[in-house]
């Protein structure tokens, strides 16, 4: 029976790294080794048993073909994981490199896995039963499946649960340390997104540019006379340096305007710059959000003009979502799992109608959401956790998952609703920033997993690799 594929925690298999591995028969098996410090998913489990590799009948059947420090990888290891990949690749029907290259790829991961995970465990990452617990429920809940209905299936493939839980720990403790010492030092200036816009960005081919301007104005009548234009340009006069002392600028012009508007502090509300007077748009292209114009002169009389807000209509949109969450801490009197049992306690009374979500986070979480009943308003993707929001993305409105495990805590999600919306400019920034990240999260992956593997002592056994 065929059923999908995930990572421990909360994705697919990465395209990403099926792509450079499926790219080393066109790129050279140097280059992609290099490339393929990427991380990858955790392995593989297929519905099909790897078929057997015949052995050497010259050498036992299996064999150390390289040492890590004072670990080995053995042939059968490398075997067996060479046919995972390869089977990965068909999954995702992706053209595989021939068996010598991808088995070079794959031992060159094995041995990169290794030896971070030997300093992962030299400086102290431990990875608990209760953190594999959940990885294994998010698997099997990825799937579509319980964990009895997993472990069956991995019996079933030839892997036992013992070796599975550990690949597992294996992948957790790789995350742990990648987020440790690659993750947390990766950072992306206001600056380099400035430098992104100007070099051609989606900010920089926004579409027209929305305006909100509040205006206080002081009239004049056509037939005023030169004395009487005087006193109310004076006044007028006054008003802006009130404006600019600090005054509340919807305070004065309830106070001095003339205008029609201004009952609602001299807000004109957002507009297209097409529906502005050219002298607004002129007085205030220069100004920023908060700042105050010189004093203008129109047919109508004297203005003062403030900027409320600038927004960039954009055909680009995100997909919003609005959740609740209730968050147990891990501490002396509460391990992560009876954190996790009581959320799945909470879960079942939900469920049953003997209690309300936003109720239970008001009494449980840990979170200072708490009292908003665990709201957290709406988020857009990449502004949560990637292990919170992977869970949040794969819910229906009204769903409620299972209990799972962050860098904070244990959570129970219900999430809400959903809507797509056009992105602000601030969002778009957001998203340049995050693509920026990412980008410098290679980099600074690939120096560092070089530097690890530099440090460590390989010893290939097998001439033919």
């Amino acid at each position: 029976m065929t059923y999908r594929v995930f990572a421990i925690a909360t994705a697919s298999v990465s395209s990403l790294a099926l792509g450079l591995l499926a790219g080393l028969a066109a790129t050279g098996s140097s280059e992609v080794q290099a490339q393929g410090l990427r991380p990858l998913p955790s392995q593989s489990i297929g519905s099909t048993r790897p078929a057997p590799v015949n052995a050497d009948p010259q050498r036992p059947a299996d064999f150390i073909v390289a040492i890590v420090n004072s670990e080995p990888i053995t042939q059968g290891e490398l075997r067996l994981e060479t046919a995972r990949l390869a089977q990965q690749l068909a999954q995702a029907r992706r053209p595989a490199p021939s068996n010598a290259e991808l088995t070079k790829a794959v031992l060159e991961r094995m041995i990169n896995d290794k030896a971070q995970l030997q300093v992962a465990r030299d400086t102290g990452i431990r990875i608990d039963d209760a953190a594999v617990d959940v990885a294994e429920t998010n698997v099997a809940q990825q799937n579509r499946i319980d964990v009895p209905e997993l472990r069956r299936r991995l019996r079933a493939d030839g892997l036992g649960l013992a070796q599975f839980r550990e690949q597992l720990r294996d992948q957790l403790t790789l995350t742990r340390i990648r987020e440790r010492d690659v993750d947390a030092r990766v950072r992306v200036s206001d600056a380099e997104v400035d430098q992104f816009v100007r070099n051609g960005s989606p900010l920089a081919n926004a579409g027209p540019l929305e305006i909100n301007i509040a205006q206080i104005l002081v009239a004049v009548a056509d037939s005023a006379s030169p004395a009487q234009v005087a006193t109310l340009q004076a006044k007028a006069q006054s008003a802006l340096t009130r404006a600019r002392a600090g005054e509340d600028f919807a305070t004065l012009a309830r106070e001095l305007s003339d205008s029609p508007d201004r009952a609602n502090g001299g807000q004109l509300g957002l507009r297209t710059e097409d529906r502005l007077p050219p002298l607004f748009i002129t007085a205030t292209q220069n100004l920023a959000e908060g700042a105050v114009s010189d004093l203008q002169r129109s047919g109508a009389g004297f203005h003062i003009l403030k900027v409320i807000e600038k927004r960039s209509q954009s055909a680009m949109t995100v997909m919003q979502s609005k959740a609740r969450h209730i968050l147990l801490r891990s501490s002396p009197d509460l391990n992560e799992a009876q954190a996790r049992e009581k959320l799945n306690g909470i879960k079942r009374r939900i469920e049953a109608g003997q209690a309300t979500f936003e109720a239970m986070a008001r009494e449980n979480s840990q979170d200072g959401s708490a009292p908003q009943g665990g709201e957290l308003g709406w988020t857009v993707p990449g502004q949560l956790v990637p292990e919170f929001e992977a869970v949040l993305n794969t819910l229906s409105p009204g769903q409620i998952s299972d209990p799972l495990i962050s860098r904070f805590g244990m959570h129970l999600i219900q999430l809400s609703e959903r809507r797509t919306v056009p992105m602000t400019e601030r969002e778009q920034r957001e998203a340049i920033r995050s693509q920026l990240r990412e980008k410098k999260l290679d980099e600074a992956y690939i120096a560092w997993a070089q530097d690890v593997r530099g440090r460590a002592y390989v010893e290939l056994r097998d001439p033919t690799l």
